[in-house]
């Protein structure tokens, strides 16, 4: 007998029986999609770090070109300090020669010899002006309230005219070279006077003994 229970593939398809299909691919744009994202988030950063990189790169190179620009300015200015020094004693020597004589020794004095404290003093006023030049100034800082910062004591004298703490005499004067003290001046400070003329002027205060308000004692009592 013939077996009716066999079906072909045609009735099968006939009945709407589901057949198994195969597993789906992930789409391949997606993937390119993904890498596209991660390289433009890496490009991003490195884009990043870069510009942080050349940030700090150009303030490094600036503070540089202040900091040598200072060095060399500094060097222009405080570079013959050395130099002007060893000049000082010359500047020194010449002054003393002209105080050596005084003026009624020079009215006195034999033509050549005035001629030649002529030229000295010349000599010493060029060389004061080269000094100044250079941005070497001399200052005498006789009658001002003495400075440790600019001034060194060599001795206190007894001058009761001016205030203690100040300067009654100059012994060598100081030179500055630029805002910097090159040389010192030595001075002599006065003791024992009055007192400065900012604390002269300063208002008295008020008698801390003042009994004024205070009771008077009772003259029977006699405890």
């Amino acid at each position: 007998m013939t077996d009716t229970s066999a079906r072909r593939p045609d009735d099968a398809a006939a009945t709407g029986a589901a057949t198994p299909e195969a597993p789906s691919k992930t789409p391949p744009e997606a993937s390119e999609a993904e890498k596209v994202a991660a390289l433009v988030d890496a490009l991003r950063r490195e884009s990043e770090d870069n510009k942080d990189r050349l940030l700090r790169a150009l303030a490094e190179m600036e503070n540089l070109r202040q900091r040598t620009e200072r060095q060399v300015a500094d060097m222009r200015r405080y570079g013959i300090a050395t130099f002007a020094r060893d000049v000082l004693a010359v500047a020194d020597n010449m002054s003393r020669a002209l105080e050596a004589l005084d003026a009624e020794l020079r009215e006195k004095a034999e033509p050549s010899v005035k001629a030649l404290l002529d030229g000295v003093e010349l000599t010493e006023r060029e060389l004061i002006k080269v000094l100044e030049k250079h941005g070497i100034t001399r200052f005498d800082p006789k009658g001002e309230k003495f400075d440790p910062n600019l001034h060194q004591a060599m001795y206190e004298a007894a001058d009761p005219s001016l205030p203690a703490g100040t300067i009654a005499q100059v012994v060598q004067p100081g030179y500055m070279i630029g805002d910097r003290v090159l040389r010192p001046a030595l001075v002599a400070v006065a003791k024992g006077g009055g007192k400065p003329a900012a604390e002269a002027e300063k208002p008295a205060d008020a008698p801390a003994n003042d009994n004024s308000g205070a009771a008077a004692p009772d003259p029977d009592d006699e405890t």
